[in-house]
């Protein structure tokens, strides 16, 4: 049984490590700390760390100012507030000055469950995409997040991470985690499957269903979203018969808009796209969530198998 983990904790533990090693990393926090986990950086390294309270504005603003004095500096809150609420100092503060901050968020997508529409950021991917400069990494698992975190720590310019509020499922055998570089985690010549965060987990279930009909998929864990691998989708449109993308998220500005760009300009093929369409998120449980917006394993399976036929 493959382990199951927080991102988050991840996360918590991961920026620890940094800060034992590099003095330039400060963490700064709005009132969520317990949640994001960067209370684990706090009670470490105190003095490197700034609580802002209910102020996100304020708090993307400071840590434009500590990084100007050479500071690397990450900061975290809920993704709806960190891109959504704070979104004008991303662009005007922190993206085009080109600073050395990474944006860590937490409690993405559907998947934060109960706390229903207000809390559930499904315009992440795309708020942040539209900026120039921004990276954005969406790690499909714990060991991923301390990759992704690593990535952002020790690469110039502003990231955007996009973590989420469950346990998630470790995903094995991925290889070697490069910025940019897409992960074929599974080879295959019928159909393409393009995931990102913890719809790889769904999109592998969907693929061992499709081995069991005699379909072979390639499952493509795309978990960066800007730099993208373009070469990895265009490979794909050649060599399969049609590319089902799935995302927690807006089928609009995220990772289906993005290989929807790329086809369209590269490779015309037939693309079907899992995702929010045209909803905002409601209360629930994450598994009914995902069942209620059709991103189940058997929604991505279903999709797969009608490219084939």
């Amino acid at each position: 049984m493959a382990e199951m983990l927080y991102q988050r904790d991840i996360y918590g533990q991961t920026l620890v490590e940094l800060g034992k090693s590099r003095k330039d990393i400060v963490v700064l926090d709005a009132d969520l700390s317990g949640s994001t986990r960067t209370s684990i950086f706090a009670k470490e390294f105190p003095e490197r760390f700034f609580n802002f309270g209910v102020a996100e504005q304020n708090m993307m603003a400071t840590a434009a100012g500590l990084a100007s004095c050479g500071k690397t500096v990450f900061v975290s809150t809920f993704a709806i507030f960190a891109t959504g609420r704070a979104w004008d100092q991303v662009r005007n503060t922190v993206s085009y000055n080109n600073f050395n901050i990474k944006i860590v968020a937490s409690h993405a997508g559907l998947t934060v469950g109960p706390d229903g529409a207000s809390h559930q950021a499904l315009e992440d991917i795309s708020l942040m995409r539209v900026i120039p400069n921004m990276n954005i990494i969406v790690p499909c698992d714990g060991p991923q997040t301390r990759e992704a975190v690593l990535a952002a720590a020790n690469t110039p310019g502003p990231f955007y991470v996009r973590l989420g509020r469950p346990k998630v499922t470790t995903i094995e055998n991925k290889g070697e985690f490069k910025l940019g570089q897409a992960q074929v985690i599974t080879e295959g010549s019928d159909v393409t499957i393009i995931a990102c965060g913890i719809m790889v987990g769904e999109a592998l279930a969907a693929v061992k269903n499709l081995r069991a009909k005699n379909i072979k998929a390639r499952l493509i864990n795309m978990h960066t979203i800007r730099p993208l691998d373009t070469q990895a989708i265009i490979k794909a449109a050649k060599e399969t018969k049609g590319i089902v993308v799935c995302e927690e998220h807006t089928v609009i500005g995220g990772l289906a808009s993005c290989v929807d760009e790329v086809v369209a300009e590269n490779y015309p093929a037939k693309v079907i796209c899992l995702g929010v369409k045209n909803r905002f998120g409601q209360s629930g449980e994450p598994e009914d969530l995902l069942k209620e917006y059709n991103l189940t394993s058997s929604d991505i399976e279903k999709a797969a198998a009608s490219l084939v036929s």
